[in-house]
């Protein structure tokens, strides 16, 4: 069966046609710039060049109505029909409580996904309307909904609570709910088969590290913390977000520099991080580079990100009473050599010792600890999209 796999964004939307039965991408594409002047489609259909697609896209429902013309074309497509769509998948950023794992949305899954909205006002609108989008293009088709919060939902009580008036919680749902965890997921199963042992033995620390990034600890195949909270600005240094920080310092900034609560937003989410550390970027590559140069500011930022990462993982095989594995994903976790060393170095005390040969990869399934090393370390390409197609295919078979 053949799995559209849509990952929707307020003004863009990305896909996959993946076919179940062997996992392979017959196709993917963007549709960027959805309700903006040059809108257009870039498709690639495996093993071809890819084709641009300069069309008005007014809204959505037109977008996906065009990525359908896109996968049927004679010219540059890779299926005849709608027909030959089995299912779609859906990536939903925020499930709340409501979800611990992947749902068929129907009239009671889609009002669930709606009352999260305020956990999630940036992600969740944007779901909701390629949910609807795909529902009108594609009537009777099933539609599933996969969430980047259910993994995290085994995370037992007294790491997911804060140490708030419990009010807060049963009124406005004020918890810890992790994110990226079709991720965490996906990287702990391959690391458990890589190891040739079944997952519910080990004891995994993932680490997502990208522009945004988080951290999970992953015990016998289930979450049992991670360093995204409430929102994904918890945690780790990020691109520009600021991560973990003493809440009194939001307090004192909005008191001292005049900041309405919707500039102390945009301070925290776009102005921090890597960018606001170095006042470079908020692209590894580009902090990296000045640091090189002799930029202290660079130089500084990453070191709070690997010894923001270290923290983590040192954190959590205390959480989980020991580490098996540790593995690294996403952009930085999986391309960049040199941070990848410096989050890993230091950790000689837990048994984790890296081979700078072998971490001398990009991407792929590798491991990169030294011989004898106690805790085996992995670099591993993380694949949400065909988790989100399994996921799918398991549902509607």
């Amino acid at each position: 069966m053949n799995i559209l796999v849509i990952n929707c964004g307020s003004s863009s939307l990305k896909y996959q046609l993946i076919d179940s039965s062997n996992e392979n991408v017959l196709a993917k594409g963007l549709c960027d710039r959805i309700g903006i002047a040059d809108s257009f489609i870039k498709q690639t259909v495996t093993g071809k060049d890819a084709t641009v697609i300069n069309v008005d896209l007014k809204d959505h429902n037109i977008a996906i109505a065009e990525v359908v013309k896109a996968l049927t074309s004679k010219e540059y497509g890779v299926i005849e029909s709608l027909a030959d769509i089995s299912a779609v998948g859906h990536r939903i950023v925020h499930g709340g409580e409501k979800f611990c794992e992947s749902v068929i949305i129907d009239d009671e899954a889609m009002k669930a996904i709606e009352d999260c909205v305020p956990l999630a006002p940036l992600h969740n609108p944007a779901n909701i309307i390629g949910i609807k989008a795909c529902q009108a293009a594609m009537p009777g088709v099933p539609q599933v909904a996969v969430f980047d919060t259910a993994f995290h939902q085994t995370m037992p009580s007294e790491a997911y609570m804060y140490a708030l008036p419990y009010e807060y919680y049963t009124k406005h749902g004020i918890r810890k709910y992790g994110f990226h965890g079709t991720s965490h997921k996906y990287v702990a199963e391959r690391c458990a088969a890589l190891m040739e042992k079944p997952i519910e033995d080990l004891k995994i620390i993932t680490c997502h590290i990208g522009n945004g990034g988080s951290i999970a600890a992953v015990k016998g195949g289930k979450c049992m913390d991670t360093s995204m909270g409430f929102t994904p600005l918890d945690g780790l240094e990020m691109g520009t977000r600021s991560g973990i920080l003493d809440p009194a310092v939001v307090l004192f900034l909005m008191d001292n520099e005049n900041l309405s609560s919707k500039d102390m937003n945009t301070v925290l989410n776009k102005k921090s991080g890597l960018a606001g550390v170095s006042g470079v970027s908020s692209d590894m590559r580009d902090v990296t580079a000045a640091a090189k140069e002799g930029n202290e500011r660079a130089k500084l930022a990453l070191d709070i990100f690997a010894y923001r990462v270290k923290s983590y993982i040192g954190q959590y095989a205390a959480v989980m009473n020991g580490v098996d594995a540790i593995v690294f994903t996403a952009g930085i976790g999986e391309n960049d050599i040199a941070t990848r060393l410096a989050c890993a170095s230091g950790l000689e005390y837990l048994g984790v010792t890296v081979d700078a040969e072998k971490n001398n990869v990009r991407g792929g399934e590798v491991e990169i600890s030294a011989d004898g090393s106690k805790v085996k370390v992995f670099v591993i390409s993380t694949n949400e999209e065909l988790a989100i197609a399994r996921e799918t295919a398991r549902l509607t078979k």
